[in-house]
């Protein structure tokens, strides 16, 4: 195992109480290459588990049978994925859980450690499962939410011995007038040092990390999406592994609706000390910000100030464009994506791609959605 150095940095404690916001909308998380290297686009369902079979075969001299094990495509290039599922879950402790938000904040989000003791075998960009302690209105368990990991590999610890998550408490106002509290989001919220937390584990590979070192990474996500991009930036910038440096260039587009929202900022300012030639940071704040017509700052409008730069970054082979939070900015991305294109005469290019997007979306990542939201 390769030697790691970590800079442990947590996000300090702020106490608050539940705090009503609109109802749940969808999310998504997906990864965007550039076209050269579309191709290379990884396929199937991550969050579907792939189970090793085996078949049967006759030998020739002697009738007796032969078990062959199958080796799973998954364990070959070192990903492992659901080994644990909801009728067998993990259980975890938690260490830690701290609010990440201000007390004026439209909502709360709470940062969470969980031990693991070496059990599950993430990598940055999966998810995992938490099974919410309890029954539902019919007098069954509550079924598993997917939340996206929020640490590196090795943990915020250093240690690869803990998982940690970032979950927004989802409390709103139905059309009936009624307060509707989300079963797992406030069960995590409310997770006090020493409970125990059901994990199922790990899943997903269409959000992991290109291996190339010298790879341009740009990450675009809105409020809790940041979670995956929080893994990705701590390996980045506060590790060292004798197998990995990385030399690339970072991009950070961060997306909220009032700084008080601002995740992890601290953090990614620190990022920017260490490595000021390969990470760049850009906060888009809605409700505060505006640009020179006067719109509000949304992701595409703060990308739409660097058009010029972005566009030419993805016309690099080894550019990796990744989409994490609310389904709702997909269409501002492909939008800008759109504008960016046209000088180049490729709109109909990106059109195309653009639609693969949401297609590529919707099939990889619709249990994802349901699991995540829905049942919330």
């Amino acid at each position: 195992m390769a030697a790691v150095n970590t800079v442990s940095s947590l996000p300090c404690s702020k106490a608050g109480a539940a705090v009503a916001g609109g109802a749940p909308r969808p999310s998504t998380c997906s990864v965007f290459y550039p076209p050269r290297c579309w191709s290379k686009r990884s396929s199937g369902n991550g969050v579907r588990a792939q189970a090793s079979t085996t078949e049967t075969t006759a030998a020739p001299a002697a009738e007796v049978t032969t078990k062959v094990e199958k080796v799973s495509k998954k364990q070959v290039d070192g990903v492992v994925t659901n080994k644990y599922r909801p009728k067998e879950p993990y259980t975890g402790r938690c260490l830690l859980n701290t609010r990440i938000t201000g007390d004026d904040a439209p909502g709360e989000t709470w940062h969470m450690v969980f031990s693991t003791d070496g059990e599950i075998p993430y990598r940055e960009g999966q998810s995992i499962g938490v099974i919410p302690d309890g029954i539902d209105k019919n007098g069954k368990p509550h079924k598993l939410r997917l939340y996206s990991i929020a640490s590196s590999a090795i943990g915020d610890f250093a240690d690869s011995k803990t998982v940690s998550l970032c979950v927004k408490r989802l409390v709103y106002t139905n059309d009936q007038g009624e307060i509707v509290k989300g079963v797992c989001s406030n069960f995590l919220c409310d997770l006090k040092p020493g409970s125990d937390v059901k994990i199922t584990g790990p899943v997903g590979k269409e959000m992991l990390m290109p291996k190339d070192p010298n790879a341009t990474i740009i990450m675009l996500g809105t409020g809790t999406g940041i979670a995956p991009f929080r893994s990705f930036l701590w390996k980045m910038f506060f590790e060292e592994h004798d197998d990995y440096k990385f030399n690339g260039l970072a991009w950070l587009f961060l997306g909220v609706p009032t700084s008080s929202t601002l995740l992890y900022r601290e953090e990614f300012e620190r990022m920017k000390e260490i490595a000021p030639e390969r990470f760049r940071l850009d906060f888009a704040v809605s409700r505060e910000q505006t640009n020179a017509a006067g719109e509000k700052m949304y992701i595409q409008t703060r990308m739409a100030e660097y058009k010029d730069e972005l566009w030419e970054l993805l016309k690099k082979d080894n550019t990796y464009v990744y989409m994490c939070g609310l389904k709702g900015m997909e269409k501002g991305i492909d939008d800008i994506m759109i504008d960016l294109a046209a000088k180049d005469g490729t709109v109909l290019v990106l059109l195309l791609i653009s639609i693969s997007i949401r297609f590529l979306i919707t099939f990889f990542l619709a249990l994802y959605t349901v699991c995540r939201h829905r049942l919330a």
